[in-house]
């Protein structure tokens, strides 16, 4: 079970993070939307941690900040706007998360070989032929 719950939370978040992003009203500016977006989950995030961390302390935590949060922040905002973008733009719910997933794990089996030293086998090479392929039905 510790092994399914994440990806079943990743999945049903995702569902309704694709609902709510095609949802944020046409007139109404990305930006904006993202600082409500944000505020939140930075509020749903305090929250959690206190939750799941009773005696915890953030600003102990924060003293182990690297890079990585910033910048993942960073690339959050980008995923958002450009689903937001993508749906005001006429992509339909139902193709464009499966595009960009294709090619985002095209480009991950890159990287990991690049930056994880992550074998580039035979099958995932016809993973990636295979993604291709569903991505010319999809799109025809």
């Amino acid at each position: 079970m510790s092994y399914i719950w994440p990806i079943a939370l990743v999945v049903a978040s995702n569902i309704l993070y694709q609902i709510c992003a095609k949802s944020v009203p046409k007139e109404m500016d990305a930006m904006a939307s993202m600082t409500v977006t944000y505020l939140v989950g930075a509020a749903c995030s305090a929250v959690m941690f206190f939750v799941v961390n009773r005696d915890g302390s953030l600003l102990r935590e924060y003293a182990k900040l690297n890079a990585a949060p910033f910048l993942l922040g960073i690339s959050v905002v980008g995923l958002e706007v450009g689903f937001i973008y993508a749906y005001k733009a006429g992509w339909p719910v139902s193709t464009a998360s499966i595009v960009q997933s294709a090619f985002l794990s095209l480009a991950l089996i890159f990287v990991g070989a690049l930056l994880y030293q992550e074998a580039v086998t035979p099958s995932k090479l016809m993973g990636v032929v295979i993604c291709l392929i569903g991505l010319y039905f999809i799109n025809k």
